[in-house]
C-alpha cells in the first residue's frame, strides 16, 4: 500500500471522529491548528466542519493565490452591491465596437456605460441584439465572436478559429473586429 494511502486513510478516520468530539476538545484542535483560540460564537458544528477542513489543507495544500484572489473579489463585490463583479464576467468598455456581418450586411454594435446600442436603440444585452438581427436565439458573446479570456491570464484566449462549412453565413476571416474607441487598438 503506498504512504500516501495510508495518510489518507488516517486523516479521513481522524475526521469522521471530530463530530464526536466535546467543545473544548474541538477548540484545543482548533488552537493547535489555527495558532490561537476558536471565536467564542462559533457552534459546535461548525468548528468540527472548520478543524476538518484546515486538517485537510495541511495535508493536501489549500486554495491557490488566484482562487484565494477571486474570493476576495466576490466578496469585495457582495459588500459594495457590483453585480457585474459578483458574476464574474468581464465588463466592455464603453466605446467599444462590435461589428459583425451577417446575411451580407455589417452590423455595428457600440457598448454603453450601461447596455449596448444599435440601429438607435438601447438593449440590455448583445444576445438581445443578436436575436434582433437573426430572429432567433444567440449568446451574443459567441455571435459577435467575442471570447473571454481565463481569469488567470487575460491574454491566453488565443486567435479565433472559424469553419467556414459549419455556417455559411460566417466568411473564413475573423467573425468580429472588436475595436476600442479608447485606445484605437483592434482587439
Amino acid at each position: 500500500m503506498p504512504q500516501g494511502t495510508i495518510d489518507d486513510v488516517a486523516l479521513e478516520a481522524e475526521i469522521g471522529r471530530l463530530p464526536h468530539l466535546s467543545l473544548l476538545e474541538l477548540r484545543h484542535r482548533w488552537k493547535t491548528l489555527f495558532g490561537h483560540p476558536a471565536p467564542k460564537s462559533l457552534r459546535r458544528t461548525f468548528l468540527a466542519r472548520a478543524v476538518a477542513y484546515q486538517m485537510q489543507v495541511e495535508a493536501h495544500g489549500g486554495l491557490s493565490v488566484a482562487t484565494k484572489r477571486q474570493l476576495r473579489e466576490i466578496a469585495s463585490a457582495v459588500r459594495n452591491g457590483d453585480t457585474n463583479a459578483l458574476l464574474g464576467t468581464s465588463r466592455i468598455k464603453p466605446g467599444t465596437q462590435m461589428i459583425r456581418q451577417w446575411q451580407n450586411t455589417t452590423y455595428t454594435v457600440t457598448a454603453l456605460a450601461e447596455g449596448f446600442e444599435w440601429d438607435g436603440r438601447t438593449y440590455k444585452s448583445l444576445s438581445a441584439i443578436a436575436n434582433a438581427i437573426t430572429g432567433t436565439n444567440w449568446n451574443g458573446f459567441a455571435f459577435f465572436g467575442i471570447k473571454r479570456a481565463p481569469s488567470g491570464n487575460k491574454n491566453a484566449a488565443g486567435p479565433r478559429r472559424t469553419n467556414s462549412r459549419a455556417n455559411p453565413d460566417v466568411s473564413a476571416g475573423p467573425v468580429s473586429k472588436v475595436k476600442s474607441a479608447r485606445s484605437g487598438r483592434n482587439a
